[in-house]
Protein backbone atom coordinates (compact mmCIF):
# COMPACT_ATOMS: atom_id res chain seq x y z
CA UNK A 1 0.00 0.00 0.00
CA UNK A 2 1.21 3.41 -0.90
CA UNK A 3 2.54 5.48 2.32
CA UNK A 4 3.33 8.87 0.58
CA UNK A 5 0.13 10.32 2.63
CA UNK A 6 2.24 10.00 5.91
CA UNK A 7 3.46 13.06 7.22
CA UNK A 8 5.97 13.35 10.13
CA UNK A 9 5.68 16.29 12.09
CA UNK A 10 8.43 17.65 14.24
CA UNK A 11 7.09 20.65 16.53
CA UNK A 12 9.99 23.26 18.11
CA UNK A 13 13.21 20.51 16.78
CA UNK A 14 15.83 22.64 18.93
CA UNK A 15 18.85 20.64 17.10
CA UNK A 16 19.49 21.52 13.08
CA UNK A 17 21.24 18.42 12.64
CA UNK A 18 18.74 16.35 14.30
CA UNK A 19 16.06 17.21 11.24
CA UNK A 20 18.71 16.20 9.07
CA UNK A 21 18.91 12.55 10.90
CA UNK A 22 15.38 12.58 10.26
CA UNK A 23 14.89 13.34 6.83
CA UNK A 24 17.39 10.37 6.39
CA UNK A 25 15.39 8.07 8.09
CA UNK A 26 12.25 9.02 6.23
CA UNK A 27 13.53 8.56 3.17
CA UNK A 28 15.14 4.83 4.20
CA UNK A 29 11.52 4.44 4.93
CA UNK A 30 10.36 5.77 1.73
CA UNK A 31 8.37 8.36 3.45
CA UNK A 32 8.82 12.21 1.91
CA UNK A 33 6.23 14.48 3.66
CA UNK A 34 7.97 16.35 6.34
CA UNK A 35 6.65 19.29 8.17
CA UNK A 36 8.29 21.35 10.90
CA UNK A 37 6.61 23.93 13.41
CA UNK A 38 8.62 26.49 14.59
CA UNK A 39 11.82 24.76 14.12
CA UNK A 40 14.62 27.11 15.69
CA UNK A 41 16.93 26.66 13.09
CA UNK A 42 15.79 26.04 9.49
CA UNK A 43 16.93 25.64 6.70
CA UNK A 44 20.52 25.14 8.21
CA UNK A 45 23.86 23.73 6.86
CA UNK A 46 23.61 21.42 9.61
CA UNK A 47 20.42 19.93 8.60
CA UNK A 48 22.05 19.08 5.39
CA UNK A 49 24.86 17.12 6.45
CA UNK A 50 23.20 14.96 8.68
CA UNK A 51 20.65 14.28 6.07
CA UNK A 52 22.97 12.53 3.68
CA UNK A 53 21.38 12.53 0.45
CA UNK A 54 18.16 13.52 1.54
CA UNK A 55 18.30 17.05 0.87
CA UNK A 56 15.42 17.02 -1.32
CA UNK A 57 13.28 15.99 1.52
CA UNK A 58 14.73 18.92 3.50
CA UNK A 59 13.83 21.31 0.21
CA UNK A 60 10.54 20.48 0.69
CA UNK A 61 9.64 19.98 3.68
CA UNK A 62 6.85 22.56 4.74
CA UNK A 63 7.37 25.22 8.04
CA UNK A 64 3.90 25.92 10.29
CA UNK A 65 3.25 28.45 12.67
CA UNK A 66 1.17 25.59 14.78
CA UNK A 67 0.03 22.06 15.06
CA UNK A 68 -2.74 22.99 14.45
CA UNK A 69 -1.78 24.44 10.96
CA UNK A 70 0.04 21.45 10.13
CA UNK A 71 -2.29 18.58 10.78
CA UNK A 72 -5.56 20.59 10.20
CA UNK A 73 -5.95 18.98 6.74
CA UNK A 74 -5.51 15.09 8.26
CA UNK A 75 -8.13 12.63 10.12
CA UNK A 76 -5.36 10.62 12.21
CA UNK A 77 -2.94 12.22 14.15
CA UNK A 78 -0.75 10.02 16.63
CA UNK A 79 1.78 11.93 18.52
CA UNK A 80 4.57 9.61 19.75
CA UNK A 81 5.77 10.64 23.51
CA UNK A 82 7.27 8.22 26.21
CA UNK A 83 6.66 10.09 29.13
CA UNK A 84 4.00 9.09 31.93
CA UNK A 85 1.17 11.71 31.99
CA UNK A 86 -1.22 11.84 34.45
CA UNK A 87 -4.42 11.69 32.67
CA UNK A 88 -3.31 8.99 30.14
CA UNK A 89 -4.07 9.36 26.17
CA UNK A 90 -5.36 6.24 24.24
CA UNK A 91 -1.94 4.02 23.98
CA UNK A 92 -0.68 2.29 20.92
CA UNK A 93 2.04 0.06 20.34
CA UNK A 94 4.03 0.76 17.57
CA UNK A 95 2.81 -1.70 15.21
CA UNK A 96 -0.68 -0.87 15.60
CA UNK A 97 0.32 3.09 15.43
CA UNK A 98 1.87 2.56 11.62
CA UNK A 99 -1.05 -0.03 10.59
CA UNK A 100 -3.49 2.94 11.64
CA UNK A 101 -1.33 5.57 9.95
CA UNK A 102 -0.79 3.15 7.18
CA UNK A 103 -4.42 1.73 6.10
CA UNK A 104 -6.13 5.20 6.99
CA UNK A 105 -3.51 7.04 4.65
CA UNK A 106 -4.19 4.32 1.67
CA UNK A 107 -7.86 6.75 0.99
CA UNK A 108 -5.71 8.88 -0.69
CA UNK A 109 -5.78 11.62 2.27
CA UNK A 110 -3.16 12.32 4.89
CA UNK A 111 -2.37 11.09 8.16
CA UNK A 112 0.39 12.48 10.65
CA UNK A 113 3.03 11.15 13.14
CA UNK A 114 3.90 13.80 15.46
CA UNK A 115 7.02 14.19 17.48
CA UNK A 116 7.74 16.74 20.40
CA UNK A 117 10.79 18.98 21.07
CA UNK A 118 14.23 17.06 21.91
CA UNK A 119 14.20 18.03 25.63
CA UNK A 120 11.07 18.00 26.85
CA UNK A 121 8.99 16.35 24.12
CA UNK A 122 5.00 17.17 22.96
CA UNK A 123 3.24 19.04 25.87
CA UNK A 124 -0.12 18.17 27.03
CA UNK A 125 -1.75 20.67 24.82
CA UNK A 126 0.06 19.07 21.87
CA UNK A 127 -0.60 15.64 23.01
CA UNK A 128 -4.33 16.48 23.13
CA UNK A 129 -4.31 17.69 19.51
CA UNK A 130 -3.76 14.26 18.68
CA UNK A 131 -6.09 11.39 17.82
CA UNK A 132 -3.64 8.76 19.75
CA UNK A 133 -0.45 8.42 21.32
CA UNK A 134 2.20 5.78 20.38
CA UNK A 135 5.01 4.77 23.27
CA UNK A 136 8.33 2.61 22.24
CA UNK A 137 8.79 -0.11 24.29
CA UNK A 138 11.87 0.37 25.78
CA UNK A 139 14.74 -0.36 28.99
CA UNK A 140 12.17 1.41 32.01
CA UNK A 141 15.54 2.38 33.62
CA UNK A 142 16.24 4.47 30.61
CA UNK A 143 13.38 4.82 28.26
CA UNK A 144 14.52 8.15 26.21
CA UNK A 145 15.17 7.62 22.88
CA UNK A 146 16.80 10.37 20.88
CA UNK A 147 14.21 12.22 18.07
CA UNK A 148 16.05 10.40 14.88
CA UNK A 149 16.25 6.94 16.47
CA UNK A 150 12.45 7.31 17.55
CA UNK A 151 11.35 8.52 14.16
CA UNK A 152 13.87 5.57 12.54
CA UNK A 153 11.96 2.29 14.45
CA UNK A 154 8.37 4.21 13.88
CA UNK A 155 9.43 4.93 9.99
CA UNK A 156 10.51 1.35 9.88
CA UNK A 157 6.96 -0.06 11.29
CA UNK A 158 5.10 2.09 8.70
CA UNK A 159 7.55 0.79 6.23
CA UNK A 160 6.80 -3.11 6.62
CA UNK A 161 3.24 -2.10 7.48
CA UNK A 162 2.95 -0.90 4.31
CA UNK A 163 4.16 -3.96 2.47
CA UNK A 164 1.04 -5.84 4.80
CA UNK A 165 -1.46 -7.19 1.71
CA UNK A 166 -4.41 -5.18 2.09
CA UNK A 167 -7.08 -7.87 3.03
CA UNK A 168 -4.93 -8.25 6.01
CA UNK A 169 -4.69 -4.63 7.06
CA UNK A 170 -6.32 -2.82 9.64
CA UNK A 171 -9.73 -2.28 9.23
CA UNK A 172 -10.56 1.43 8.11
CA UNK A 173 -13.70 3.73 9.90
CA UNK A 174 -16.89 2.60 7.95
CA UNK A 175 -17.42 6.61 7.63
CA UNK A 176 -14.66 9.02 7.68
CA UNK A 177 -13.62 10.70 11.03
CA UNK A 178 -13.65 14.55 11.25
CA UNK A 179 -10.71 16.18 9.94
CA UNK A 180 -8.47 18.01 13.18
CA UNK A 181 -9.38 21.22 12.13
CA UNK A 182 -13.28 20.12 12.08
CA UNK A 183 -12.66 18.50 15.44
CA UNK A 184 -10.54 21.89 16.72
CA UNK A 185 -13.16 23.96 15.61
CA UNK A 186 -15.86 21.58 17.51
CA UNK A 187 -13.67 22.12 20.63
CA UNK A 188 -13.98 25.63 20.47
CA UNK A 189 -17.21 25.68 20.34
CA UNK A 190 -17.80 23.28 23.29
CA UNK A 191 -15.54 25.95 25.43
CA UNK A 192 -17.52 28.59 24.76
CA UNK A 193 -21.34 26.75 25.39
CA UNK A 194 -19.65 25.26 28.63
CA UNK A 195 -18.62 28.83 29.35
CA UNK A 196 -21.76 30.37 28.73
CA UNK A 197 -23.15 28.23 31.36
CA UNK A 198 -20.97 28.66 33.58
CA UNK A 199 -19.40 25.07 34.11
CA UNK A 200 -15.62 26.19 34.91
CA UNK A 201 -16.48 28.31 37.90
CA UNK A 202 -14.41 26.26 40.61
CA UNK A 203 -13.42 24.05 38.34
CA UNK A 204 -9.80 23.62 36.76
CA UNK A 205 -10.66 24.42 33.17
CA UNK A 206 -7.22 23.08 31.03
CA UNK A 207 -7.61 20.06 33.11
CA UNK A 208 -11.43 19.73 32.12
CA UNK A 209 -10.89 20.18 28.69
CA UNK A 210 -7.82 17.93 28.24
CA UNK A 211 -10.38 15.17 29.53
CA UNK A 212 -12.58 16.01 27.06
CA UNK A 213 -10.69 16.26 24.04
CA UNK A 214 -9.73 12.83 25.05
CA UNK A 215 -13.23 11.60 25.06
CA UNK A 216 -14.18 12.85 21.63
CA UNK A 217 -10.61 11.61 20.38
CA UNK A 218 -11.53 8.23 21.41
CA UNK A 219 -14.97 8.48 19.60
CA UNK A 220 -13.53 9.76 16.21
CA UNK A 221 -16.92 11.48 15.44
CA UNK A 222 -17.14 12.02 11.76
CA UNK A 223 -18.85 15.03 9.76
CA UNK A 224 -22.67 14.40 10.59
CA UNK A 225 -22.01 13.88 14.42
CA UNK A 226 -20.20 16.83 14.80
CA UNK A 227 -23.07 18.57 13.32
CA UNK A 228 -25.30 16.98 15.65
CA UNK A 229 -22.96 17.94 18.29
CA UNK A 230 -22.97 21.24 16.94
CA UNK A 231 -26.41 21.77 16.97
CA UNK A 232 -26.54 20.96 20.73
CA UNK A 233 -24.41 23.24 21.60
CA UNK A 234 -25.98 25.52 20.19
CA UNK A 235 -28.97 25.41 21.73
CA UNK A 236 -27.01 25.54 25.27
CA UNK A 237 -25.53 28.58 24.45
CA UNK A 238 -28.70 29.43 23.14
CA UNK A 239 -30.74 28.87 26.80
CA UNK A 240 -27.96 30.58 28.67
CA UNK A 241 -28.95 33.88 27.26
Amino acid sequence: MPINDIRIVLVEPNHPGNIGAVARAMKTMALSDLALVRPVDFPSPHAERRSMGAKDLLEKARVFESLEEAIGDCRLAIGSSARERSFPHSILEPRECAARLVGEAADGEPTALVFGPERTGLANRELDQCTFQVRIPANEAFSSLNLGAAVQLLCYEIFMASRTPEEEAVARPKEKPSLQIEMDHFYDHLERALDSRGYFEGEMREVTLSKLRRLFNRGRPHSGELKLLHTMLKMLHKDSQ
